[in-house]
């Protein structure tokens, strides 16, 4: 039985986290008010209101699958338009190709730059990381190796053989990598 329901003896004190109605005895205490700001409003009306609310949704739904093909056409050209710079970077380095092998090189290391920093402005940042913990949300394993160096520890990266870009949740692909295990 709830401690409102049971009736308190006269000599205890009004508990203070109470509200007041609820000391008072069964017979003094006095039921609320209904709280009806609105009166009822007629079937008709009611109907009338939620056939507007689905005719609204119908609407929404319509709006929706005609404008979603253009926001998706507008995202693509987004994301090709910030790879424009890196093709236009790769087909001046190819034009260069009887160039010093050695400037080809940097400039192709440059390219390979810009690409990178184009797909962490998408949300994908590069991860060829050694020494860090293995993250089965970030690494897939390749193969394992035993630990050289006494002061690696086990499952540890030793080797990214190729790296991943993105986050946990959300990957383009995760890292390759060779992870450190205790020597047998």
């Amino acid at each position: 039985m709830s401690e409102q329901n049971q009736e308190r003896p006269a000599t205890d004190p009004p508990a203070p986290e109470s509200p007041p109605e609820l000391w008072q005895e069964p017979a003094q205490r006095t039921t609320p008010e209904p709280r009806t700001a609105t009166p009822e409003l007629p079937a008709e009306e009611l109907e009338d209101r939620w056939r507007r609310a689905l005719a609204d949704l119908d609407n929404l739904r319509k709006r929706h699958a005609r404008d979603r093909p253009r926001e998706l056409a507008e995202e693509r050209a987004k994301v090709a338009a910030a790879w424009l710079p890196v093709i236009d970077n790769l087909e001046l380095a190819l034009s260069h190709a009887d160039a010093d092998p050695g400037s080809i090189v940097k400039g192709v290391e440059a390219v390979r730059d810009q690409a990178v920093e184009v797909l962490r402005g998408l949300g994908y940042p590069r991860h060829d990381e050694t020494g860090v913990p293995f993250d089965p949300l970030r690494h897939d394993v390749v193969s394992v190796v035993d630990a050289t160096d006494p002061d690696t520890e086990p499952n540890t990266v030793v080797q990214v053989l190729r790296p991943g870009y993105g986050e946990p949740g959300r990957q383009l692909r995760p890292a390759a990598v060779t992870v450190s295990r205790k020597p047998e």
